[in-house]
């Protein structure tokens, strides 16, 4: 309609330069009246937003890119529903049209609220006794303005804390800022020729990025983050080359792009999302060296039939590969193989990948109930090692498992999950790891 609208406003100025034939150039004005005025007419007269109590109207107006006097376009009002459905704050949308007397058009953009203020929990054990939890209460819609503000507190040996900070549209529809403070305190293993060392250690961090969304399927995050990491030596194997005490300031750059092309309608959802996520640590001690850190997450998801959901993600990292005990890359229960236990081996390099299936077992009004069966498998780099470290069974580890979903349709990121991880490979574990919130 657009460039219907400048062939129209092109023809009347400039419809006199033509050198044509009579009955052709009247031919032409009647078409091109006709088109003009089929433009005119579907224009957007009135815009109203409908259903939202807590949202503020003006929030969705100013996300939203369909105003009023624009030409009814379709396909822009699907890309302004997609968007609607994504903020933590909806459930639910839709668009209606209602065309008026003077041929121009209403729009009414419809919303089902999710409730915003939810706690977080995740638990997980294994069958070496371990247990470990973190407890926290967000609000997703602060302010009516899809702010997120909340915090944790963690147990796993030791306590932890953090308060996070996430304003996507702060000041525009298009920039934002995000601000974390965490101090974190865990019971790390550090591999030594000698055997595995416990350490204590604490990270305590402050961080600041800016959020710039270029359209609806792309965005960036920019910015730094100031932490000091402590270690204490606790017990097991020691090493003369590495230090039982070590307290080190750092400077960490990031850097983030996603990609989102994914569409969700409840418990179901579909498409294609990607993040990439680039960091620069310098430190002002040598014993934990400067390093460069990127990995990217591709997930994929699609719908199987009425009940059925296959979601799958792929992580591939690479770090700097130094010879270190302090590698970035951990293997974890909470963060990539469910059921292997709580950060028991460190590398320099990762593929991981996490594959499922869900499938809604009981769906009545606001509740479901769905079943999952998984696979997450995955391999790393030994510090200082090199790529053919991947392919070493000793740095292989396939877990299968199966788990349950119980969701509220209603609730933002409502879904209990509890799964139950097997280990295939060798030295496996299993265990339990159970979470509000899909794994992935």
């Amino acid at each position: 309609m657009l460039y219907t609208n400048l062939f129209c406003k092109s023809w009347y100025l400039g419809k006199k330069s033509f050198k044509i034939s009579e009955d052709l150039n009247k031919l032409l004005i009647v078409l091109v009246l006709f088109l003009c005025e089929t433009s005119f007419a579907q224009t957007i007269s009135e815009l109203n937003i409908q259903g939202n109590n807590k949202t503020k109207e003006g929030f969705v107006r100013k996300i939203t890119k369909v105003k009023v006097g624009a030409v009814l376009d379709s396909v822009a009002m699907e890309a302004d529903i997609s968007r609607l459905k994504r903020l933590p704050a909806i459930a639910h949308a839709y668009y209606q049209t209602e065309r008026k007397e003077d041929g121009s058009y209403k729009v009414i953009y419809g919303v089902e609220e999710n409730f915003t203020i939810i706690p977080s929990a995740n638990i997980y054990t294994t069958n070496n006794d371990e247990f470990a939890y973190r407890l926290g209460l967000y609000e997703f819609n602060g302010l009516g303005q899809n702010i997120l503000f909340g915090g944790f507190y963690q147990k796993d040996i030791y306590s932890s804390y953090g308060i996070n900070f996430r304003a996507p549209y702060l000041f525009s529809n298009k920039l934002g800022l995000s601000t974390n403070f965490q101090s974190l305190t865990t019971q790390e293993p550090v591999f030594l020729d000698e055997g595995v060392a416990q350490y204590r250690y604490n990270n305590t961090s402050y961080e600041l990025l800016g959020l710039y969304e270029f359209n609806f399927n792309h965005r960036i995050e920019a910015g730094a983050n100031y932490f000091t990491e402590d270690y204490e030596y606790k017990s097991g194997a020691t090493n003369d080359v590495v230090p039982q005490a070590l307290e080190v300031d750092k400077l960490l750059y990031k850097l983030i792009y996603a990609y989102n092309k994914v569409d969700r309608n409840y418990q179901y959802v579909d498409g294609f999302k990607s993040t990439f996520n680039f960091q620069y640590v310098t430190t002002t001690d040598n014993t934990l060296p400067e390093f460069l850190i990127g990995f990217a997450d591709f997930v994929y998801y699609l719908k199987v039939g009425e009940k059925g959901n296959w979601a799958s993600r792929l992580r591939l990292g690479l770090a700097t590969n130094n010879d270190s005990p302090f590698a970035p890359f951990a293997v974890d229960n909470n963060l990539n193989i469910r059921g292997v236990g709580n950060t028991i081996d460190r590398g320099t390099g990762a593929i991981v990948l996490n594959t499922e299936y869900r499938y809604t077992l009981f769906e009545k009004d606001w509740f479901v109930l769905q079943g999952n069966a998984f696979i997450d498998g995955g391999s790393w780099r030994n510090p200082g090692g090199d790529l053919g470290d991947f392919g070493d069974e000793q740095n292989l580890r396939i877990y299968p498992g199966v788990g349950l979903r119980f969701i509220h349709k209603r609730i933002f990121n409502t879904v209990f999950r509890v799964d139950y991880g097997y280990g295939i490979t060798a030295d496996a574990t299993n265990g339990f790891v159970i979470g509000i919130g899909q794994y992935f």
